[in-house]
């Protein structure tokens, strides 16, 4: 069953508000044309959220915030749940402005009997999706919330592992969302805080056993994190993204630290699925117990290769209205600025550190050829030892922020420096062990092509040896006056014509990838000169879509 007892949202709706669980006022009816929805829109009151019936995971969601919206966002919505589930049924509710989105787990056996495990704050999303997860409201509405979700559960007579989702405003008011009937995405934050195995009850429901444990016996302890690391661009709208993993290394997983994957290093994020590469979810004794331990794995999970979301998790678990537990679902919007802070060049020491790990790489090159050669006189023949010590002058030029710099190391500007340094490497992982001014550090050391990764608790760093002028020319370029495709995908629809005069914005190009319908728009005014690819066709990341020149040059 893909949603509540196999029944649409509109269905599950009538259903709860006939079991006393409260709903959110919206319409779920047969007529689906164009003129009832938008009359309903108008009725309940704008802003309003248009739905897929048989959605999930955000996908044929759209939030219409005045009549003038509404079309444009009920088209959206049907292509995508369309894509998604081959069933473009729309339900339209009253969108409650900055709820938080809070769930609850429910397990049922066939003997009747129901239990709630506790909530799961689900407040902080993009995309409509989650992102991060736990327990995390008042003692008081945490009792009426499992007790209306368990009733929610007793109304259909439900064997097995659920979840309720309700949204709630800022007064704990809930109204209930929806019914998955199945083991969620976050199950591990309800199974960390109960000491429970949400599978094997599943199997002990299904082979006809009562449930484990009655309510009374189920004991909420500690708290618990769970983040969802994905591919993707957090500084590009949270594009998803693809490619390989060629760098991945992990936090040590233990009794209170999960990681819940299926890739390794040296796989492949796909177009064709779901771009999450993982789960962490970590447990301590308090919430600001499990959110240090969050923050200090998360800067344990390194990956090279692609973009992914882990510096914004990171910037997200140290703002200080998260950690309040101010969160609701609109969080990333209302802070952006505090979350996506400007980018830093990086520091000298770090500056340091790279030019070191390129020299100690050149060091263990030419200790490689002096292994192969039989000429004592040849330079590689003199080449010993695998410490580096920067003492002697050596030109260097390395990409600082936007602008390369050249600079004679151990000078860097007006300061210098005494460094030295080795690799350790432990299992399949370097370290830089080294010495910066008398200051020791041990970052990780990732060196691919010829760019520098460094990773520590202070933070990640990315320094590379920019490609020298006469080789820029053939390293490729993004088409020049047009637009491109921001990731691999397949195009949904053409917008535009050879011919048709734009605006800067203007939708030119739906494209359907990761599951997701994005949008491409015009970066400029301008004349469509031609348009590069037809509907149905797939394009690769960064090829162009149209040319577009302006209306002067047309």
């Amino acid at each position: 069953m893909e949603k509540v007892m196999g029944a649409a949202k509109g269905t599950s709706k009538h259903i709860m508000s006939a079991a006393g669980v409260p709903i959110i006022e919206g319409y779920h009816g047969e007529d689906q044309s164009d003129e009832k929805l938008r009359a309903e829109a108008a009725r309940i009151g704008y802003p309003v959220m248009i739905k897929a019936v048989r959605g999930g995971g955000g996908k044929g969601m759209r939030i219409a915030h005045s009549e003038a919206e509404f079309q444009d966002q009920l088209e959206s919505a049907r292509r995508e749940a369309r894509k998604s589930f081959n069933d473009d049924v729309m339900l339209v509710e009253k969108f409650v402005e900055n709820p938080r989105h809070v769930e609850v787990q429910v397990f049922g056996d066939q003997h009747g009997n129901a239990v709630y495990l506790f909530e799961r704050d689900c407040s902080v999303q993009r995309r409509h999706q989650k992102i991060i997860e736990e327990p995390g409201i008042s003692p008081e509405v945490r009792k009426k919330l499992g007790e209306a979700a368990v009733r929610a559960a007793k109304a259909v007579n439900y064997v097995g592992a659920g979840t309720v989702e309700f949204i709630m405003d800022a007064q704990h008011n809930f109204y209930f969302m929806e019914m998955n009937t199945r083991l969620q995405v976050e199950h591990p934050v309800s199974e960390m805080i109960t000491g429970t195995d949400l599978v094997e009850w599943q199997l002990r429901v299904a082979a006809g056993e009562k449930l484990p444990l009655a309510q009374e016996e189920i004991k909420l302890r500690g708290h618990s994190f769970e983040a969802r690391i994905y591919a993707e661009d957090p500084n590009n709208g949270f594009l998803p993204g693809a490619g390989p993993l060629l760098h991945l290394s992990t936090p040590q997983s233990d009794e209170h630290t999960r990681i819940e994957t299926g890739v390794r290093q040296g796989d492949e994020v796909s177009v064709h699925y779901d771009p999450m590469i993982a789960k962490l979810v970590v447990w301590g004794e308090d919430r600001a117990a499990a959110l240090k331990k969050l923050r200090y794995c998360l800067r344990q999970y390194n990956i090279v290769g692609l973009s992914t979301n882990i510096d914004f998790l990171l910037h997200l678990s140290s703002h200080p209205e998260f950690k309040a537990g101010n969160v609701h679902t609109s969080f990333i919007a209302q802070h952006h600025a505090q979350l996506f802070p400007a980018p830093q060049a990086p520091s000298h020491q770090v500056v340091c550190q790279a030019a070191l790990g390129l020299l100690l790489r050149e060091q263990a090159h030419t200790q490689h050829f002096s292994a192969q050669s039989h000429d004592k006189y040849s330079p590689f023949a003199s080449c010993t030892g695998r410490r580096v010590n920067i003492l002697h002058k050596r030109n260097m030029t390395l990409q600082l922020g936007d602008s390369s710099e050249s600079f004679v190391l151990p000078q860097i500007d007006d300061e210098s420096f005494q460094v030295w340094g080795e690799v350790q490497t432990e299992g399949e992982v370097s370290f830089l062990h080294c010495c910066i001014n008398g200051v020791l550090s041990r970052p990780k050391l990732v060196i691919l092509d010829n760019t520098v990764h460094l990773f520590s608790m202070e933070g990640s760093a990315e320094v590379t040896v920019p490609v020298p002028k006469y080789l820029a020319g053939v390293t490729g370029a993004a088409a020049q006056g047009g637009a491109v495709a921001p990731m691999t995908g397949t195009i949904e629809k053409v917008l535009v014509k050879a011919g048709d005069k734009v605006q800067a914005g203007d939708a030119l190009v739906v494209m359907i990838a990761m599951k997701m319908e994005h949008t491409i728009r015009a970066p400029k005014a301008g004349v469509i000169k031609k348009v590069l690819f037809k509907e149905g066709a797939q394009a690769n990341r960064h090829a162009p879509l149209v040319e577009l020149e302006e209306e002067e040059e047309a």
